[in-house]
């Protein structure tokens, strides 16, 4: 594969680590989104693998989608990669394992959840801040009440309010939590279970309990986008919110 400069690739014997590599923050911009996707695509064409793991470099997993590439000029391109990093990770056959060892934000918690297992440090936390710069994140629209139930959702989503690891494992939203002293081990442990199974068997596995669903997260996620840009982006309050971020002050709602 070719040389990335966001997106390190970290082949083990039996799995492949993406790992984020925009310290300190791994904020997704428009170029580390393209760059993600083009490792996502050819992970898939490697043949031994039977987890693929997403993880991160510096103090957070990911604080979320640049804020800048939301102007009207870029916020289509944006919209359309940071979609197609869902579709390929929905596109990977065998188990997908967020490693979360830090704060996973806004699009960065939608990265997480996106992926089939969660396993976090005591210290991670996640949050969906979009309602207070006058926006909703439509990944976790469509994903999260899948994961946690309607109601949690709607709490989390409409309150702005990040959770701790362990609040996120009690409500389901993590598979697993471990300590900060030791969590490389501990994740080491917990992926070795997956990866010596058999390959088959965990692609069958993962394909049976989807088909088991009603509406494809793919096509949940669809309908929320089309809400996103078709409805909320011409509103003056996401126009506000995001203008208010930029220029560090509150933000003054006008569509209450």
């Amino acid at each position: 594969m070719k040389d990335f400069e966001f997106i390190k690739i970290i082949e083990g014997e039996k799995n492949v680590s993406l790992v984020m590599n925009r310290p300190p923050l791994n904020v997704l911009n428009i170029a580390m989104m393209k760059e993600f996707n083009d490792a996502l695509t050819g992970v898939r064409n490697f043949r031994n693998v039977r987890a693929v793991l997403i993880r991160a470099e510096g103090k957070a997993f990911s604080a979320g989608v640049d804020i800048s590439d939301h102007t009207a000029d870029r916020v289509g391109t944006m919209m359309d990669e940071f979609h197609k990093m869902f579709v390929n990770l929905f596109a990977i056959r065998v188990p997908t394992v967020a490693i979360v060892d830090g704060a996973a934000l806004g699009g960065g918690c939608e990265v997480a959840i996106a992926c089939d297992m969660i396993v976090a440090s005591e210290r991670a936390k996640f949050g969906q801040p979009e309602i207070r710069v006058g926006v909703f994140p439509p990944i976790a629209a469509a994903i999260m009440p899948r994961l946690i139930g309607r109601n949690r959702t709607l709490e989390f989503l409409m309150n702005g309010e990040a959770m701790t690891a362990g609040e996120a494992e009690r409500i389901g939203l993590v598979n697993r939590v471990f300590p900060v002293e030791g969590f490389s081990g501990a994740v080491d442990g917990f992926v070795s279970k997956l990866t010596s199974q058999s390959k088959v068997l965990l692609e069958m596995t993962k394909q049976a309990v989807d088909s088991g669903l009603q509406e494809s997260a793919r096509d949940a996620i669809a309908a929320a986008e089309k809400l996103y840009m078709g409805d909320m982006m011409k509103t003056e309050d996401a126009a506000e919110g995001l203008r208010a971020f930029l220029e560090k002050r509150a933000a003054v709602w006008v569509n209450r």
